[in-house]
């Protein structure tokens, strides 16, 4: 049970956000709530007890959520879907590319809007409306904090009352609790503390873009020792081309549809500019910040790895020993990005380091430099306030 202590720093939007938030009278069948898939133990990530451990597990006995539950630490900062002006670094060429909003996919465009996805899926919450969600608020044991934030008549119209409800949760995720700044890392920005000679050799080979070249999609400001300019997270989409889980019963199953990520986002098309090619994002899925990475496990969209090394180093040896990864065909050879169809496989980023490296080529990532870099995405987990 929450104590006194916990809310005490809270407005009364805030903790009617919490509230809501934690409330599992809201899906149907009674007993799943945003807070049992996003568990603040394990940094507002988690699958609910699933037996699939990729996949949160939702409020019916048989119902699996579709996608690795993301944590929403940090995901306040997230800007609304939309496009962006990229630049190429050698041509001087802008092109628009999609950034932003909520979801492995962008699905949402923001964290209000997000509120609906997991709140009406068949597979996890279940509710079957707002009017079912906001008669179980009124009915329930913080009806008249709502009534305090929202005024007497707040119930009176469902889809304004669900609204109001949906804009308390977001004053709840954007309070310091998801995003404290509390890491290692944030204590080495502001000079509190320093970091170990294996943490700071993996920082520099995550900075390096002929090695690691982490910041390339996990942005930071290099020259700022502010947290805030660090989230690890430039917001845009990426198509790694990681192994297909086959631990996911639907993606066992032969013949189901691959997931296809940002692609077959609803109304993307709509919102590109003319120039822009959907076809070119499909197996390209949100970049998540690093930020608590170190235990937020199972990782990628898929949760196709349980250790953080493994994905740290398949990103080094993922065109250098694909043997490794993934599965071989009838004659021997890996059958590399079996989690996309043949179109998508040139959507895979294999340009930029450490992806640019040949079949039996030497890594641009030593076992120790895996090693250290893992080190430092360590030193990226908040600690609690003492």
């Amino acid at each position: 049970m929450p104590t006194a202590a916990d809310e005490r720093d809270l407005t009364p939007l805030e903790l009617l956000g919490k509230r809501v938030f934690e409330d599992a009278s809201l899906s149907r069948p009674a007993g799943v709530s945003c807070a049992s898939c996003h568990d603040s133990n394990t940094a507002f990530q988690g699958n609910n007890g699933s037996s699939v451990p990729a996949l949160a597990r939702g409020s019916t006995p048989t119902s699996l959520g579709k996608r690795n539950t993301p944590s929403i630490m940090y995901a306040s900062f997230a800007p609304p879907f939309g496009f962006i002006d990229d630049t190429d670094e050698e041509t001087g060429k802008i092109e628009k590319i999609p950034a932003g909003g909520q979801f492995f996919d962008g699905r949402a465009r923001d964290l209000l809007a997000q509120i609906e996805g997991p709140m009406f899926d068949p597979q996890e919450m279940n509710a079957p409306s707002k009017r079912f969600v906001v008669d179980a608020v009124r009915d329930g044991a913080y009806a008249d904090l709502v009534r305090q934030v929202y005024g007497a008549k707040v119930f009176d119209d469902a889809d304004a009352a669900f609204e109001k409800l949906a804009q308390a949760i977001v004053a709840f995720e954007a309070t310091p609790r998801f995003h404290p700044f509390a890491s290692k890392f944030d204590d080495y920005l502001r000079g509190k503390t320093q970091l170990t000679a294996l943490e700071k050799k993996g920082f520099e080979l995550f900075k390096d873009p002929k090695k690691g070249n982490c910041l390339a999609c996990h942005a930071g400001k290099e020259d700022s020792r502010n947290p805030q300019d660090w989230l690890f997270t430039d917001f845009t989409y990426d198509a790694l081309g990681g192994p297909k889980n086959r631990a996911i019963p639907s993606a066992a199953t032969p013949g189901a549809p691959p997931d296809l990520g940002l692609c077959a986002r609803a109304g993307l098309a709509e919102a590109a500019p003319p120039d822009f090619k959907v076809d070119s994002v499909c197996g390209a899925f949100k970049v998540p910040t690093l930020r608590n990475i170190a235990v937020t496990g199972p990782y990628l969209h898929n949760g196709v790895f349980d250790k953080l090394r493994d994905v740290v180093a398949f990103y080094a040896t993922r065109d250098t020993d694909p043997g490794r990864w993934y599965p071989k065909g009838a004659r021997g050879k890996p059958l590399k990005f079996d989690d996309l169809p043949a179109t998508a496989h040139e959507n895979v980023n294999v340009d930029e380091a450490p992806y640019d490296r040949k079949l039996g080529e030497k890594p641009r990532l030593s076992d120790k430099d895996i090693d250290a870099i893992v080190a430092f995405l360590e030193t990226l987990t908040d600690r609690p306030k003492p």
